[in-house]
């Protein structure tokens, strides 16, 4: 079943008569196009794909078959009123999630016949919580081209290199290699900046320390996420300590992860065991996140998630443990992996994650 037929059958089961998709990865995962200036209107029976000149071309040559391809002179909501009426639809949904008040006013007032409603959004997030086997295999592609550059950084790196050119270095390998863009934007940090879960990387030189960096490439619209921290120079007993913590953590969660299992107890594993080795407070976000063509999906693996919430065939998660000391250094260790459509679980990271000392 095609994602579009999908999200039709999820309309007609909610009473909807049309969506109006305007968010760009929703747009993609319906279309199979990546575009920035344009609406979709889908319908119970019909799917439109409504651009203008810059990429109307390449709309016809790209995207979905299923999709009729327009160029509206009149303005892209005047013509999806048409389309409205000619299909004899009322109730019409929004994607509540990403609209703005502003476009919100405008469809309001364009579309002043038709009842407006949320539930697009939260449509589109419960199909693409399970990924189909080609989803699968295309994340599979991201993520190789995200091993790649890790081992390509453990050969180029030098002291002298600064947490930006780190960055910068694992980006520009991910284009050459395959990749259509970044994931999400690059973390490289080191030394106390490594204390910083979503640090940013600074011009200049690499502290003494941990390096963490977390990075993922991006193919066919679809992310890839992975973090790996090694240490500039030698480690201490301290900080072996700390990353043996976090590896034990992730390996166990890794370990209880099936078709089934909870995700709140998947949290809880990594984090019993952080907590008992001392670090209670350390570790402060949650194990993981699903991961699609939006770098931060459903289902959630967390403390805060619903007790009836588990893995399920279709899932794509990560496994992100870590442990951070303010003002000193911090570590995290991410691993992405799914329940694959025959209900195994498969870990798509290939990279090593024995600590690693440079220098």
């Amino acid at each position: 079943m095609s994602h579009l037929t999908a999200f039709q059958n999820a309309m007609q089961q909610k009473g909807y008569d049309a969506a109006i998709v305007s968010d760009k990865m929703n747009q993609r995962y319906l279309t199979n196009f990546d575009f920035d200036d344009g609406l979709v209107l889908v319908t119970l029976k019909d799917a439109y794909l409504l651009t203008d000149f810059r990429y109307v071309e390449a709309a016809r040559a790209q995207a979905s078959s299923e999709f009729t391809v327009l160029t509206p002179k009149e303005g892209h909501l005047a013509c999806i009123g048409s389309l409205l009426s000619a299909g004899g639809c009322r109730t019409v949904a929004t994607e509540e999630r990403s609209l703005s008040c502003a476009s919100y006013a405008r469809y309001r007032k364009i579309l002043e016949g038709f009842t407006l409603t949320e539930g697009a959004s939260e449509l589109f997030a419960s199909l693409r919580i399970h990924k189909d086997e080609q989803e699968l295999e295309t994340i599979a592609r991201a993520q190789a081209i995200t091993d790649a550059a890790f081992e390509h950084i453990l050969k180029v790196i030098t002291p002298d290199m600064t947490e930006i050119e780190v960055a910068l270095e694992l980006e520009f390998f991910m284009r050459r290699n395959g990749s259509e863009g970044i994931a999400f934007d690059t973390i490289a940090v080191s030394g106390t900046n490594s204390a910083r879960p979503h640090g940013v990387p600074r011009y200049c030189k690499l502290e003494k320390g941990f390096l963490t960096m977390d990075f993922g490439a991006r193919v066919d619209g679809y992310c890839s996420d992975m973090t790996r921290t090694v240490v500039i120079g030698k480690a201490d007993a301290e900080m072996k300590k700390l990353y043996n913590t976090v590896l034990s953590a992730q390996r166990a969660a890794l370990a209880a992860a099936a078709e089934g299992v909870g995700c709140r107890e998947l949290d809880r594993i990594a984090r019993d065991l952080i907590n008992a080795a001392g670090y209670e407070g350390c570790f402060g976000h949650s194990l993981g996140h699903g991961v699609g063509l939006f770098i931060h999906e459903s289902p959630s693996l967390s403390t805060g998630a619903a007790p009836e919430t588990v893995l399920e065939r279709g899932h794509v998660v990560t496994f992100e443990p870590g442990i951070y000391m303010e003002g000193k250094y911090g570590c995290r260790i991410e691993d992405m992996a799914a329940i694959r459509n025959d209900g195994s679980f498969y870990n798509f990271t290939h990279s090593p994650k024995e600590l690693i000392e440079l220098f």
